[in-house]
């Protein structure tokens, strides 16, 4: 029985992964929170580490608010970095397999085709290059580890996401205005959830940098659609083609991932 520790469990992928994991035999799952694991702080993290004496570590705690990550982005950073360095630090420390997520925002979303792990990183914002340096440490620290880069993330059960932020709108009869100059896949937090468990919890996945994503490639406004489609609402509810939609972060047109 493999003892598997899953930090920033408070997510939306957290979530899922412990909504799963009473199916996935063979493993003892152990679910903290970003403050009760808090990857920051290092000290406490390796009282943590040590007295559980995990053989896996499955870290979902991130700083994700990519529109604040541009104003503080000293919070994106000793999250996303620092913090990442001390978990890899701590991991290699007490033996521990690091499987670590990552974001399709790590490239500048120039390229036409959608991009692979061997693309060029070059992320455009500062949650890009915050999530960049932290797989950086990684690779520097461990050389046995896992990087799942993913896109889009979103759950239909848990936490605030534009799959449930659209449904929210849509039922409550709002207008929905809705941009479509980004391309990308989403990906539901189930089926990362379970990539995680058969591929890489299992062992049958060689350590290195992977791509991970269930969706086909769309825009916003295209996934706003599937989503009405999906819960019957088309034709129903008001959806708009936001062209003037604005962001203080730049974000990359194209974060296809292959």
């Amino acid at each position: 029985m493999k003892k598997v520790i899953v930090t920033g469990a408070g997510g939306q992928l957290g979530k899922t992964l412990m909504d799963l994991s009473p199916l996935w035999k063979g493993f003892q799952f152990d679910f903290k929170t970003s403050k009760e694991s808090d990857i920051t702080n290092k000290e406490n993290l390796d009282k943590l580490l040590s007295l559980g004496q995990y053989d896996i570590c499955i870290n979902c705690a991130a700083f994700t608010n990519v529109e604040q990550a541009e104003i503080t982005p000293e919070i994106a950073y000793d999250v996303n970095a620092e913090g990442v360095k001390n978990l890899a630090l701590l991991c290699k420390e007490h033996q521990i397999t690091l499987i670590h997520l990552s974001t399709d925002y790590v490239f500048d979303g120039e390229k036409t085709e959608s991009y692979t792990v061997q693309d060029k990183t070059n992320p455009i914002n500062e949650y890009g290059k915050s999530k960049l340096k932290g797989e950086e440490y990684i690779r520097e620290i461990l050389t046995d580890h896992y990087i799942i880069r993913t896109s889009w993330l979103y759950s239909k059960k848990f936490g605030h996401n534009f799959y449930r932020t659209i449904l929210k709108n849509a039922l409550e009869g709002k207008e929905l205005r809705v941009t479509d100059d980004q391309m990308g896949r989403p990906t539901n937090t189930e089926a990362l959830s379970r990539f995680i468990n058969e591929e890489i919890l299992t062992g049958k996945t060689p350590f290195g940098t992977y791509h991970f994503s269930d969706g086909q490639p769309t825009t916003w406004y295209g996934f706003a659609q599937q989503i009405l489609e999906e819960n019957g609402l088309s034709g129903k509810v008001n959806l708009v083609l936001d062209r003037n939609y604005r962001t203080f972060a730049k974000r990359p047109k194209n974060s296809v991932l292959g």
